[in-house]
């Protein structure tokens, strides 16, 4: 494959972001560019962010070879200040500035119904995208990025960084201790159109594809999700608004179970960027669209079961 940028050894992006509850912008920014401590410290609004920031060496904290260059959000302030914080050099008024100036862009945002305008100005320039979890969040979109990729061939990629956790990779198709999967489950805080990806994208990679019905028994507010998984797998996410968000995930089989906790966010997203930027230099995807293709149909049935009062939805009909 041929690689998506022409310097390899110097990658320039752009961020765009911020949405409500969202600091991706300021943390992986500063994975790029490194960061001002004492202002990240002292102003961030995001406590988390300098909470693991700080604990990473200079020489462990950046990825080598590419560099946050560009930075748009809705409100210009907010790009000012992730700027300052991550020194990225460049503001810009609208996302389109950015292109002609930049090889990649990062849209750092989590509400999918807004990822496909965020994202057509790059698509239509033939600038390659990471798009935030989830990449959508409903059918008419979907179809909108299955056409980009499948069929035009755009190089666009998107995962959760629960995928990158350093504590479920040992678990990544990989459970034969464990028997013959019949139970996993994962609470997840927030909603479930913004962090029900988080639960999913974690679970997706032990099981692989394969998901046959998924059902919401909850509300907007207490999402309880059951599904089904050809290998006789029952799986329950309860994402509910106000649980403490942490991560831990139970495995259980034939032969015994495990519950494991994902405790090193820093990790997950710098793994995650670094598989972006080996996409950009490689040309070739960390994993088959397909693969997120599932989870967006997932994340979508969700909402049409709460919607429709809990009916099970194939998974196929999405």
């Amino acid at each position: 494959m041929k690689s998506f940028v022409k310097n390899p050894d110097a990658i320039r992006l752009g961020v765009i972001g911020l949405t409500e509850g969202n600091g991706h912008p300021y943390s992986w920014s500063a994975i790029f560019n490194g960061y001002d401590r004492k202002l990240m410290t002292a102003e961030c609004p995001f406590s988390g962010i300098p909470g693991y920031l700080n604990k990473e060496e200079f020489d462990t904290l950046r990825i080598i070879g590419a560099k946050i260059t560009h930075i748009c959000c809705d409100r210009r302030e907010d790009a000012a200040h992730v700027a300052r914080c991550s020194l990225v050099p460049h503001v810009v008024e609208r996302p389109e500035e950015m292109i002609g100036e930049v090889d990649a862009v990062i849209i750092a945002t989590d509400i999918g119904s807004e990822h496909v305008d965020r994202a057509r100005p790059f698509v239509e320039a033939g600038i390659p995208l990471f798009i935030d979890k989830p990449l959508c969040d409903n059918q008419a979109d979907l179809e909108t990025f299955r056409r980009w990729i499948v069929n035009e061939h755009r190089p666009i990629m998107s995962s959760s960084a629960m995928r990158y956790a350093k504590q479920f990779k040992p678990y990544h198709r990989r459970t034969a201790e464990l028997g013959e999967l019949r139970f996993v489950s994962m609470p997840m805080a927030k909603k479930w159109e913004t962090y029900g990806i988080h639960a999913l994208e974690a679970i997706y990679p032990i099981v692989g594809s394969g998901f046959l019905t998924i059902q919401n028994l909850g509300n907007a507010e207490r999402n309880i999700v059951h599904m089904t998984h050809r290998r006789g797998i029952d799986i329950v996410i309860a994402c509910i608004k106000d649980v403490q968000y942490g991560g831990a995930l139970r495995l259980a089989g034939t032969a015994g179970n495990v519950t494991i906790s994902s405790t090193d966010t820093f990790f997950a997203f710098k793994s995650q960027l670094q598989a972006f930027v080996d996409f950009l230099r490689s040309g070739e995807y960390p994993f088959p669209f397909s693969e997120t293709d599932e989870l967006m149909q997932l994340v979508i049935g969700g909402i049409e079961s709460r919607e429709n009062g809990g009916k099970i939805i194939n998974v196929k009909s999405i």
